[in-house]
């Protein structure tokens, strides 16, 4: 069926684990990757930070936009429409796979609009030293970052793919195609009766 709805593929990983590095991975590979995080961020320039504490009371502090305050209140909203019209224009253009790149999906409940999941992984030593790496960072920034996420942990307990990035990009890249490779399969054993 050559317009049947892409296998929704959603990607996430806790702070410094390589989900960015990961989705290009996927990318790469021709799926269309949807970024829920630049899309959010267009959001919430500061100039929209009035109108989004207008619309949604209790979700801004000093100026800025508490993303997790908002992501719980707008969750099925505009995020949810900006991510169908995205997955739409991917299976009108044939695509069999989509990706949607969503940092807090667990913590959000997300994971409901998935068919299955992808979270990314490594130590917690190479994590802090990747998180460490970007500008600004703090030990208290960190502390406060790791605190609004799901453990590592149970983040891989729920998925249903985890890429290892501990290791080189080329190994990190055979696990994208592993995964796509199995994906393909499991469409094809769906048949006709694909969601």
């Amino acid at each position: 069926m050559t317009n049947e709805r892409p296998f929704i593929l959603c990607l996430t990983g806790s702070l410094g684990m390589g989900k960015s590095r990961t989705a290009s991975f996927f990318a790469e590979q021709g799926v269309p990757v949807y970024d829920s995080d630049a899309a959010v961020h267009a959001l919430y320039a500061a100039e929209a930070a009035p109108l989004i504490e207008s619309a949604f009371p209790g979700t801004t502090s000093d100026g800025q936009v508490d993303r997790t305050k908002l992501a719980a209140r707008v969750v099925g909203d505009g995020a949810a429409r900006a991510r169908d019209a995205f997955i739409t224009e991917a299976q009108a253009h044939g695509a069999a796979v989509v990706l949607l790149d969503v940092p807090l999906l667990f913590e959000t409940g997300g994971e409901r609009h998935c068919d299955a999941v992808v979270v990314v992984s490594a130590p917690l030593d190479m994590q802090r030293s990747r998180a460490f790496e970007r500008p600004g960072m703090t030990e208290e920034k960190f502390a406060a970052l790791v605190g609004k996420q799901m453990p590592d942990a149970e983040k891989r307990r729920r998925a249903d793919f985890v890429v290892d990035s501990s290791r080189s990009f080329d190994h990190a890249r055979e696990q994208v195609r592993d995964i796509l490779r199995t994906i393909a399969k499991m469409r094809q054993g769906r048949g006709d009766s694909a969601k």
